[in-house]
This record gives structure tokens, sequence and C-alpha cells, in this order.
């Protein structure tokens, strides 16, 4: 198979998957894992014939097509319903999504349609990811920082709620939206960070902006939508500057702050200051706050940690979190000093809690080089490497690793 295809499909899987399944979901009556394999099993058809064959010229239909005659053989099968089989078989070729909803976008469409409140607020979020997002089980327990298996077991368990309490596969009237963006916001930005960390999956973070563009429209008087889509932007903003020519991972005190997006960062701090002058600040709004601080200093001396240490103490009330107990700490040890900063980080890990996450080994090993306790620096930092998600990560924490005597 030619690298052209093989991106070419890999393109496809990314724009498409979630109508694709979408589509089967309706037809299959809710089935969500025969929705899943039959788009999954499209896929693997295409990998097979296409390299041969050549791309159709409308590739999403013929995916489409190639899942929904794989859904009917095994409803076909599976199903004692003639009359039932007979009135799907019948049925004329579906677009990949259609609807008369009030929503302008047929991906954010679905995130709404599957954050349904009767599950909760992890399981919209995983359940989302999974069959709309296309995001594997792993890379969706890495997001949630819990093993594998545990998220394989959420996945099931909403699986079975959504069939055995009948909950309906359908868009929300628009009265109902507000109470489901919680669980959407969640997904969009754990779509933007999966692109975000993964520099071979920049795509993901462009749909993640695109589709907040599209919710802060549909949605202008949520301020928390706005809040979102200024973090995107500010964050991506300094895109061009965190991987070298090399591919490795630069700091953000090492970034070269001339290849920031001014633009970008000029329109999400905008953003940003429309959003809190509703006076409802929630978490998005307090992180684009925190990444606003970062991305308008101009050099990285004169950031101002005292300010950020003050928003991540609010963040803590509105949206308390282990992961934002770390962040604060990192800010301390820049405001402060790393003493003042590793015993909160050594709180942090004594619970257990982040235990997988590579980020809180980093953080200490970075806390006792600076201060001066290289020895425990090293152990931390091998830690960190072995639990990196990618090679870039894994190799920044090397040549850490390498700098403090290994």
């Amino acid at each position: 198979m030619t690298a052209e295809i093989r991106d070419r499909i890999a393109g496809i899987y990314a724009d498409g998957w979630s109508r694709i399944v979408g589509t089967m979901i309706r037809l299959t009556g809710g089935d969500w894992d025969l929705a899943e394999e039959c788009a999954q099993d499209a896929f693997a058809q295409a990998l097979q014939k296409w390299p041969g064959a050549g791309v159709p010229d409308q590739p999403l239909a013929w995916l489409t097509t190639t899942a929904r005659h794989r859904a009917i053989d095994r409803m076909r099968r599976a199903s004692a319903e003639a009359a039932k089989l007979r009135e799907v078989a019948a049925m004329e070729p579906v677009p990949p999504y259609a609807s008369d909803s009030e929503i302008p976008d047929e991906r954010l469409e679905l995130m709404f349609t599957c954050c349904h409140p009767s599950l909760n607020l992890d399981a919209q979020v995983a359940l989302t990811l999974r069959s709309l997002a296309g995001m594997s089980t792993a890379e969706i327990a890495r997001a949630f920082m819990v093993p594998e298996r545990t998220m394989g077991q959420r996945l099931f368990r909403a699986k079975q709620k959504v069939a055995h309490a009948v909950i309906p596969f359908r868009v929300p009237p628009a009265q109902l939206l507000p109470e489901r963006l919680p669980a959407v916001l969640h997904v969009l930005y754990l779509l933007f960070n999966q692109g975000y960390s993964d520099p071979r999956q920049t795509r993901l973070s462009q749909e993640g902006i695109r589709l907040a563009r599209v919710l802060v429209a549909l949605m202008p008087d949520e301020p928390e939508a706005h809040g979102m889509l200024a973090l995107m932007l500010l964050h991506d903003a300094r895109r061009p500057a965190r991987i070298d020519a090399n591919g490795n991972l630069v700091t953000l005190e090492e970034q070269d702050r001339s290849m920031w997006d001014q633009a970008q960062i000029a329109e999400g701090t905008a953003i940003l200051d429309r959003a809190l002058r509703r006076r409802r600040a929630g978490p998005f709004q307090i992180q684009a706050a925190i990444a606003a601080c970062h991305a308008t200093a101009p050099v990285a001396a004169q950031t101002d940690w005292a300010q950020i240490v003050g928003l991540y103490d609010q963040l803590a009330v509105v949206a308390p979190s282990v992961v934002v107990d770390l962040n604060r700490a990192v800010a301390i040890g820049m405001a402060d000093s790393p003493q003042a900063a590793l015993p909160l980080v050594d709180a942090i890990a004594a619970t257990g809690q982040l235990d997988a996450y590579y980020l809180l080994h980093a953080t200490r090993a970075d806390l006792l080089r600076r201060a001066g306790r290289l020895s425990e620096a090293r152990e931390s930092y091998r830690k960190a490497v072995d639990l990196a998600p990618t090679e870039a990560e894994r190799r920044f924490l090397s040549d850490r690793l390498r700098l403090a005597g290994s």
C-alpha cells in the first residue's frame, strides 16, 4: 500500500467515521456495537481494495454503503422479524447523515445526541469520543487517566444503559441543548487535546477548533463555549514553536515567540474578554485566562506567575481535581521556588491517583532537578519516560534525564 493511499484513508477516517457510525446506529435501531463493527469492517475493506482499485470518486458514500450492506446482512442473520428486515433491505441508499435539527453541523449534532443526561458525564464523554470521534479505548483511557480495562468497562456499561433504557438516538430540542453542553465541551476539548499533544494528529485539533466555532455561533449566550474556543485558539497559536526541525518538543520557556500566531492570540483574548464580561466564569474561561497570561507575555521571564497561581486557586474552586492541584503546584514552583512546590507535588503523588500520569513524574523530576536533588530527579524522569504517550515526549524526557546525569 502506498503512503498516499494510506494517508488518504486516514484522512477519510478522521472526517467520516462519525458520519458512518451515526448512520449505522440509526439503521441498526441503536445497536452501538454493531454500528462500530460495520464501520470498522468498511474501512478494513477499503484498506484491502483501494490500493489496487483506486480511491472511489465518493469514498464516504462507498464506505457508508459497504457498512450498510454489512449491517443488513448481520440483521438478516440475527433477526426473526422478516417484515422489519424487508423494510430495511428495501431502503434507498441514505446519505451519511441527514436531519432537520437546528444544529448546523452534523458531527456537532451527533455529539449533542450522544450526550444524554441519563448517562453520567464521564460516560457521555467517553461514549461520544469512542463512537463519533473514532478514538480508541486506549486513547480515551489516557485522556481520562484510567487503565484501559477500566475505560472498556465504562464504555460497555454506557452502551448497555443506552440499549436497556431505550435511550433514543436523536437530537434534543433546542431548549434541552444547554443541559448537554458540559459534556459536549469536554468532548470537543479532549478532541482538540488529542491532536495538540500528538503532532501526527493535528487534524483533530483543527476539527476541534472548527466545531467550537460552530458551537459559539449556535449558542452565543453561553460564555463557557466562548471560553473553550478562546482556550483552543490561545494554545494552538503556539503550535509552530512547540516542535523543532528535528521533531523534538520545545518547552514554553524556550519557544521562539516570534513564531507564535499573534493574530490568533489577539482573537483568543478578545473572545475571552467578551465571555468574562458576562460574569459567569467557568473552568474553560479560567483556563483560557491562564493560557492568555502565557500567550501575552513578551518573554518567558515576564510571565505573571503570581496571577496564574491566583487563577488556579479559582479553578480549584469551580472544577477541583488532582490535575488542577498539580498545575497549581507548577505555578507556585515558578512564582516562588521549587522547594515551595515539591511538598505539594509529593502530597499529590502520595494519593496514588496520578501514578499512571506521566506529567506528574515529569513535573516532580523538573522540580527536583531545579532544587539540586539530581538522584531523585533521575528516578522521576525514568518513570515519566516509561509513561509518556508520544515519541516526541519520550525523546524530550530522555534528554532531560541525560542532562540530570543519567
